[in-house]
């Protein structure tokens, strides 16, 4: 018998060890920070994938399940936990002003009212940093201090140097003045909270502590101070006073399907919402059936006999697809600019490209035309090469013409393998952002309306709606992405169903 990794031998036994250990491993530096935010259903969850990990791999049953346990855990990983993140988020108001809790926000509202007032207590101030993080370390009274965004605690084993301020302290890295002056304006904005106020610096060298003139009342659940009162709301998530104003900072809340209907009755939402998918769908299905026609035709011309210097023709048009694209979509961009742009230069135009409703979609079509044939060019080669020789002998045989032959013979069976990728492929661009806002950033828009521009996709036009002037609304941007989700998911089931056709060639 063949000596091997068996269950029995030493080596299976000392593979089933290192499995187990490395199990083990990634359970534990999980666990770490979940039990250190007290994310109890976090560890359940690290606690229930490790015991049928160790239950899968301590036996030498289950064979299957060796295999399909990891490729499960990294579906539900990066598939599912997004989507059903996704949704969770959809239902609350998180987004700027509604990120943290209640008490995150009456902490944030009382830090940010801090004044500085007569008699306030100052402290020498050293600018260091601890994992990447900026701190402040503060001497007062001979005592050492360490402040940050969490609050004030006692520094043990500081070394004061002349005038009080502290010049070492361990598992602190001090900044020098340079150092500090580049990062003024997060020195600035940090804010150490303490009872009744907060410490703020005062340059690089000094800290004060101020009062805040905004303070919680938990008698009667609201902020008061400069002579006004905020009352908790409880479903916006604010403090609101009599008039109707609320203070900037609030809290996520549950709002259950508010987010998803006011995608559907925001007259600011959907009165362009049809004009937008209607653009979209145009968009994805032209680059589709672009990038195939031509992809598919430089195939046939260079998979022809006669044809010459194959290698090097393939090459050359393969090389928009190695190229980053990011970086050939902001080339493009520049290369349609109306004053300086290669294309007006090359041509003698003076065509503003980007300007136009027309002439900006025609530019955003040829440009995912260029970065996208040649993805479709490689399996239209490579699907070629595997049709066998005989079938197109055979009907050039029975009289066929060069064209019968393609639509005939060539065509069905390239499309068993073409179908599923032009499916997927227009799931791609149904969402391609980066090919939309890299090049027209949506554009151009009408004068009276700056939502909504000439070539925005459903996706862009989401990422403005969310992401605008009135800050990012993270919960908006959830419920929009949901019916993007759902109009692609419903298109490409469609597009699989029909291409169930293409699968009679092989009857």
């Amino acid at each position: 018998m063949a000596t091997g990794a068996w269950p029995g031998s030493a080596g299976g036994i000392a593979l089933r060890v290192l499995v187990l250990g490395l199990i083990v491993a990634v359970a534990l530096w999980a666990v770490a920070p979940l039990v250190a935010a007290e994310n109890w259903i976090g560890v359940g969850i690290v606690a229930v994938v490790t015991a049928a990990g160790l239950l899968v791999y301590l036996t030498p049953r289950r064979l299957p399940a060796k295999y399909l346990l990891p490729t499960t855990l990294l579906v539900l990983a990066f598939q599912v936990f997004p989507v059903v993140h996704t949704m969770s988020l959809a239902l609350t108001n998180i987004g700027d002003g509604h990120l943290g809790s209640k008490q995150d926000a009456i902490t944030a509202i009382e830090t940010s009212s801090v004044k500085r007032r007569p008699g306030s207590a100052e402290y020498r101030l050293t600018v260091a940093e601890k994992d990447g993080d900026l701190v402040f370390l503060l001497a007062a009274g001979g005592r050492a201090y360490t402040g940050t965004a969490e609050g004030l605690r006692p520094l043990e084993g500081a070394t004061l140097g002349a005038g009080g301020r502290i010049t070492a302290a361990g598992g602190y890295t001090v900044l020098t003045a340079a150092q500090a002056s580049a990062r003024g304006s997060e020195i600035t904005e940090l804010v150490v909270p303490v009872e009744g106020g907060a410490i703020r610096s005062q340059g690089l060298s000094r800290a004060y502590r101020g009062t805040a003139t905004l303070a919680y009342d938990a008698g009667c659940d609201c902020v008061t101070g400069q002579d006004r009162i905020w009352r908790a709301d409880e479903k916006l998530g604010r403090f609101v006073s009599a008039d109707g104003q609320a203070l900037a900072q609030g809290w996520k809340v549950d709002v259950g399907l508010a987010n998803l209907t006011a995608a559907l009755t925001n007259p600011k939402i959907n009165a362009h919402f049809l004009g937008v998918f209607g653009w979209n769908l145009v968009y994805a299905t032209s680059v589709v059936v672009l990038t195939a026609a031509l992809g598919v035709a430089v195939a046939l011309v260079l998979h022809h006999p006669r044809m010459r210097a194959v290698r090097a023709y393939r090459t050359l048009i393969v090389l928009p697809y190695a190229m980053p694209a990011f970086a050939m979509l902001l080339v493009w961009r520049d290369m349609f600019n109306t004053d300086f742009g290669l294309i007006n230069k090359m041509f003698g135009l003076d065509v503003d490209w980007l300007g136009a409703p027309l002439t900006a979609r025609l530019s955003v079509l040829l440009v995912q035309l260029w970065l996208g044939f040649p993805y479709m060019f490689l399996i239209a080669t490579g699907a070629l090469q595997t049709i066998p020789s005989e079938y197109l002998e055979a009907a050039q045989v029975d009289g066929a013409t060069a064209w019968q032959r393609f639509v005939k013979v060539t065509l069905p069976l390239l499309m068993l393998a073409l179908a599923p990728l032009l499916v997927s492929s227009f799931a791609f661009n149904f969402n391609n952002f980066n090919g939309i806002f890299l090049v027209t950033a949506g554009g151009p828009f009408p004068a009276d309306n700056p939502t909504v521009g000439a070539t925005d996709l459903l996706i862009t036009y989401t990422f403005r709606l969310a992401f605008g002037q009135q800050g990012a609304q993270y919960g908006l941007a959830s419920a929009m992405s949901i019916y993007v989700y759902l109009i692609v998911a419903v298109l490409s089931i469609i597009s699989f169903r029909r291409t169930r056709a293409f699968q009679e060639v092989d009857r």
